[in-house]
């Protein structure tokens, strides 16, 4: 059965990889990146009835106005994936300036948020629906020199479980972590030794396959790809 799917940060890396397979799958996706000349190549690419859209999940009026516009048409998403991320450059704590950290956690943090209040009125009346929240292997451990990404991604945990309690009877909100995928991200962390994980195409084929199988039996769950 289809199913109408909303990714953020669709414009590279992970969120690409798991449009282009989801769309193969016959499902409909509904993203949005903060890169218009991502978007445009979206659009192109696939066309309707999946929709892109230009949008800073760290705007709450963007998002909203994101959220009313598909809402007017009938788009209502079955299944929600937070995956919108940044993360700070390698420094120690001390070293990272109000600006950065400031910015991860409103992406990784207040983007998530603002996706979740504003789309999740939407689905409460038809109640179901799945809302996954990326979170990381360091939302779960931690890391010399990525302080500020630890902190978000464990707040991303924390929200979500006190989400899925908050939740009616069939739906869910569920953490996930992707695993160590050879992205942008990652090389920031890891340098040239990045190459040696999956490539997120390569992900994609699997990870597509563990969300499409969430359902409500797994609200508040922290689960790995």
């Amino acid at each position: 059965m289809q199913k109408v799917i909303l990714i953020t940060g669709t414009g590279r890396g992970l969120g690409r990889a798991m449009t282009h397979e989801f769309i193969k799958l016959g499902h409909r996706i509904v993203g949005c990146s903060i890169n218009p000349t991502a978007v445009e190549e979206l659009q192109k690419t696939y066309g309707a009835p999946h929709d892109f859209a230009v949008v800073d999940v760290r705007n709450v009026e963007q998002v909203q106005s994101w959220s009313d516009r598909l809402a007017a048409g009938h788009c209502i998403p079955d299944l929600v994936i937070n995956n919108a991320g940044v993360i700070n450059r390698l420094a120690p704590l001390w070293q990272v300036s109000p600006e950065e950290f400031a910015q991860v956690i409103d992406v990784n943090v207040k983007g998530t948020a603002n996706v979740i209040r504003s789309f999740v009125p939407h689905m409460l009346p038809l109640r179901r629906g799945v809302i996954v929240n990326f979170s990381s292997g360091w939302g779960r451990s931690t890391s010399p020199q990525v302080a500020p990404y630890c902190a978000s991604k464990w707040a991303i945990e924390g929200l979500t479980q006190a989400l899925a309690q908050e939740l009616p009877l069939g739906m869910a909100a569920i953490a996930l972590n992707p695993g160590i995928i050879n992205t942008d991200m990652l090389r920031t962390c890891f340098g040239a030794s990045a190459h040696s994980y999956p490539e997120p195409a390569v992900w994609a084929k699997r990870a597509v396959q563990v969300i499409l199988k969430i359902s409500a039996r797994d609200n508040g769950r922290a689960l790995s790809v």
